[in-house]
């Protein structure tokens, strides 16, 4: 026993116990480790690719920017400017220099066709070749309308130099301020603002130009203003029960809503949808998304023999007889009292 305990003492003095115990290299790793009060960073990124990130996202923020303004200055053309330009002016400026002028029939109303002529003072040239379109835009209802759809240039007015006698004929459905906008290739070039009178209650009723065929003015004479749409049934339709009613008509109406057309009676058929205003006398179509004047009805639904649903826009407050006609034939008139 004494033996082997001198044998592990020898062992002991020769590796822990006596002589050099580290090498040079464990020593380094020793003091590196000592000395090193704090983690290892992690590695930056490179700096030009924190300097490309940074140049997209600026323009990036550019291009939004940018967009924004080009829209919104975009907006202010179509509807011919700036708040507050809605005083009546008959001429168009640009440093003072007029660039055409608008004289409208002095006897100007709403509801009835009336012929303008705008007097173009630039040269020829600016106008050859090019798009010409006006478009017109009420201040009170902001709806906007073609007037003149875009037609090419070609030639100076008869017996002038330039434009000088460029004429359009239109109806204006609604009495107030209308912008007249004007487009070259479908740019803006400047605007005029008109005013036009109430149609007077005598005057005969003006039906737009693509209404179909078989609606009549005379149709209009019949329209019994006391005959009011009630809400009937447990769906919440009004109209006139056991013969047409919309689910809708009760909410807000003119910016736009959907409506739900029940009809009895009937079975997959074309319903043409006329809307006439009270107030100013004038036919309007109520459908939008380009469904124009007539849709298809079919199916039955809510006790309904058939039923079609629709986007609708009542383009003014007011009270509005809205006439039906199933498969070209007068069918029935629903009376609303739009508020909102």
């Amino acid at each position: 026993m004494e033996s082997k305990l001198r044998e592990l003492r020898r062992a002991m003095d020769s590796t822990t116990h006596k002589g050099e115990h580290f090498t040079e290299f464990q020593k380094m790793n020793i003091r590196k480790a000592l000395h090193s009060d704090r983690r290892e960073k992690p590695k930056r990124p490179h700096k030009f690719v924190m300097f490309a990130i940074s140049t997209f996202a600026i323009c990036l923020l550019a291009f939004f920017v940018s967009t924004e303004f080009l829209v919104r200055q975009d907006q202010g053309q179509i509807h011919g400017g700036t708040a507050g330009e809605w005083n009546i002016r008959h001429e168009y400026k640009v440093n003072q220099e007029i660039k055409f002028t608008i004289l409208p029939d002095p006897y100007l109303k709403a509801g009835k066709p009336y012929g303008y002529i705008f007097s173009f003072q630039e040269p020829f040239n600016t106008y050859k070749g090019k798009e010409l379109s006006i478009s017109a835009f009420h201040k009170e209802t902001g709806e906007r309308i073609q007037v003149l759809p875009q037609q090419k240039i070609i030639d100076p007015s008869p017996g002038y130099s330039s434009l000088q006698r460029f004429t359009a004929t239109f109806p204006l459905p609604y009495e107030g301020l209308w912008k007249f906008g004007v487009y070259l290739d479908g740019k803006s070039y400047g605007d005029v603002v008109v005013s036009v009178a109430e149609k007077a209650k005598d005057d005969p009723i003006t039906l737009p130009e693509d209404i179909p065929d078989f609606v009549q003015e005379s149709d209009f004479d019949t329209i019994d203003w006391e005959r009011k749409a009630v809400e009937f049934g447990d769906r919440g339709i009004i109209g006139n029960e056991n013969k047409s009613g919309v689910i809708g008509a009760g909410m807000p109406s003119l910016n736009g809503q959907k409506w739900m057309w029940h009809l009895w009676g009937v079975e997959d058929v074309d319903l043409t949808i006329v809307g006439f205003h009270k107030e100013s006398q004038t036919v309007h179509p109520i459908l939008t998304n380009g469904m124009g004047w007539t849709i298809r009805a079919y199916g039955p639904n809510n006790g309904a023999d058939a039923h079609t649903p629709s986007s609708v826009k009542i383009p003014k407050k007011g009270e509005w007889a809205i006439l039906l006609y199933v498969d070209g034939e007068f069918f029935d008139v629903l009376i609303f009292d739009i508020k909102e």
